[in-house]
This record gives C-alpha cells, sequence and structure tokens, in this order.
C-alpha cells in the first residue's frame, strides 16, 4: 500500500509503497476513506512529541472509512462497516475506560503518533470492538474525517462539559478551527455566542457559523466588551486558543457560578507568582474550571446523530480534499504563513 512517512523529525517526508497492516488481535485494519490533515501532525513530524513517535513513522489521525479485516477476539466490529475512529483510543481494559473515559486513558494508543497513522490506504486500529464507532449513512467520510480532533473536542467541550443550555451566554475566546467549531455547537443548543478573536477574517466565519455577537480583541479589552452588555458577565467561557491571555480573560469574564472550558492546550510555562488562571477571581466568583481533551468513542453516536439530522453542519469547514501525492508537500507547508483556511482531508 501506500503511505506517507519521515524517517527523522523534520526531514522530508514522502510517498512510500509499505506492507498493508496485519489486524492485532481484538483489532481491526481499516480502508481510509479520508483523513484530516491537522496541525498536531505537523507538530510529530517536527518531533514535539519524542516520546510517543518512532521511526520511520506514518502520520495521520483524524480519520474515517471502511473495515478492512478483523483480529482473533473482535465480537462487535464486521468487515464492511462505514466506521470512523476518535484520535486518542483506549485500552478498553483499566478502571477509567470503563467510566466512559477512554479519552484520557493512561494507557491510551493515538493514531499517527503512538504507531503508524492514517495518512495510508490501510491502518490498523486496536482494541476494536471498544474504539471503533459505526458511521451512519448520512455522514460522509470527509465530513467524519473532519472531526478528528477539532469538531469532536469542541462538542465534547461544549455539550459535556460546559454543559451548555438553551438561553446561557457563552463566550468563545480564540476562534479558529476548534472555536469555531464551539461557536457552532453552542449556538445548536440555544445559547446567545459571543466570539472574541484579534483576526476580523476569524469573526466573520464565527459569525457565519452561529456567533451573535463578535469582539476585536487587538483592538478594545474584551472583558470590559462582554460586560458592556452583560453586566454580570456569560454563563460559560471557552479558551479554543490556549494561552494565558485568553485564559485569563475568558475566566475574567464570567458571572457568579459560571463554568469555564479550558479546550486549548496550554503548555507549562514561568511566569512568576501569577498563575496562568485568576484563581482569586475563581474563589470570590465560584467559578468552575473545566478541562477538556478530546472525545470518547462512546460519545460519537450522539454528535454523529446531531450531524446526521442537520442539527450541525461541519461540512461547512471542510475546505479542499487532495490526495496522498500531495500530502507530504502539504504537511510541510503547515508551518508557514500561507496555510489554507479550513480543514484539508487527504483521500487515499
Amino acid at each position: 500500500m501506500r503511505a506517507v512517512r519521515f524517517d527523522a523529525f523534520g526531514q522530508p517526508p514522502y510517498l512510500a509503497e509499505v506492507p498493508v497492516p496485519e489486524p492485532p488481535h481484538g483489532g481491526v485494519v481499516i480502508k481510509v476513506g479520508a483523513t484530516g490533515l491537522c496541525r498536531s501532525d505537523w507538530h510529530g513530524w517536527q518531533g514535539h512529541d519524542p516520546d510517543i513517535v518512532t521511526m520511520p513513522h506514518t502520520p495521520g489521525h483524524e480519520f474515517a472509512g471502511t473495515v478492512h479485516a478483523v483480529g482473533e477476539g473482535v465480537e462487535r466490529v464486521r468487515v464492511g462497516e462505514r466506521v470512523v475512529v476518535p484520535f486518542v483510543c483506549g485500552c478498553g481494559d483499566c478502571g477509567v475506560c470503563r467510566t466512559g473515559s477512554a479519552h484520557v486513558c493512561p494507557h491510551q494508543w493515538q493514531p499517527g503518533f503512538s504507531g503508524p497513522g492514517s495518512f495510508a490506504e490501510y491502518v490498523a486500529v486496536p482494541a476494536a470492538d471498544f474504539n471503533v464507532v459505526e458511521l451512519p449513512a448520512e455522514v460522509s467520510f470527509d465530513v467524519a474525517a473532519g472531526l478528528g480532533c477539532r469538531f469532536a473536542t469542541a462538542y465534547r467541550g461544549i455539550v459535556d462539559v460546559g454543559a451548555v443550555r438553551p438561553g446561557d451566554t457563552v463566550a468563545v475566546f480564540g476562534c479558529g478551527g476548534v472555536g469555531l467549531a464551539a461557536v457552532m455547537v453552542a449556538e445548536s443548543r440555544g445559547a446567545h455566542v459571543i466570539a472574541v478573536d484579534v483576526s476580523q477574517g476569524a469573526l466573520t466565519l464565527a459569525r457565519e457559523v452561529g456567533a451573535a455577537a463578535t469582539i476585536n480583541s487587538a483592538e478594545v479589552d474584551p472583558v470590559e466588551a462582554i460586560r458592556t452588555d452583560f453586566p454580570d458577565g456569560v454563563n460559560v467561557s471557552v479558551d479554543a486558543l490556549g494561552s494565558v491571555t485568553t485564559a485569563d480573560a475568558a475566566v475574567r469574564s464570567l458571572r457568579v457560578h459560571g463554568r469555564h472550558v479550558q479546550i486549548g492546550l496550554l503548555a507549562p510555562v514561568s511566569i512568576g507568582d501569577r498563575a496562568t488562571v485568576p484563581m482569586h477571581v475563581v474563589i470570590a466568583r465560584e467559578l468552575q474550571v473545566l478541562g477538556s481533551h478530546g472525545m470518547p468513542a462512546v460519545a460519537y453516536p450522539d454528535l454523529l446523530s446531531d450531524i446526521a439530522t442537520g442539527r450541525l453542519d461541519p461540512g461547512r469547514f471542510l475546505a479542499r480534499a487532495i490526495t496522498l501525492e500531495e500530502t507530504p508537500a502539504a504537511l510541510a507547508a503547515m508551518g508557514g504563513p500561507g496555510a489554507p483556511a479550513g480543514i484539508t482531508v487527504i483521500r487515499p
């Protein structure tokens, strides 16, 4: 089969012929129908995850396709089924997995990081009965691949972690892929959504997918702007970017007993005695600070149902489809200033 590989961090990726993988015990091999091109793949190629990526390596962690072969011990998944797989696979055996939280399994396996990924014609997945999700006929491979670690992450952050309800006011800080998805999902739940970003183009997109109001934080203080219309603050704040500045502003925009959802990754930083999140505000207003990372397979049916019925339309974020031959150059270009907006999917 054909697969995109690289032999060392930062070295040019290339297209190669490699053997079709065999299904592991309890696992399956999936013929890839579409796979998303994500900046996380670029980070992996650059060596930002050296503890889990081994060489030579095939990236790719957002994908959907058809079950090609099943291994011994698989009971539920069948050859020929259309399926999608979360970007974090649980072991299926530990206490964390048994409580439905496979996305934070301490023994997790991530395609395209822990092992060969989906920038290939076929990809092997472990613990298939636990991790593989049947894809409704109404949801295309392209749309399912685009859910990946952006839309699915935002969905869980808004619906399950943030528990957004009709009538809530929700401020989303950062309108990249995750933030725009969060705007769309929150609006679909009946919330009044305020989108905050430094890019007017991103804010225009946020309006198109459901934001009732937008704030350009390069021009005004976003907390003051929010409190102009909502003096008590908002019910829910979301940091979809992941920075000290956005996390701080998001928390300070909350009303008493508000809920902050941290989706954007915040790397450890040294900032003196100032906390990344203003804990004095958290205490004074009795706020909830909630982390959200990915989404387990058990939660996918609700998301897929919302897409199949038209409640959500993540297809609006799809920008282009490319081939495996075009993928090495597209992956390398993600580190430059000219990376295209929207989601790129690869059709092997």
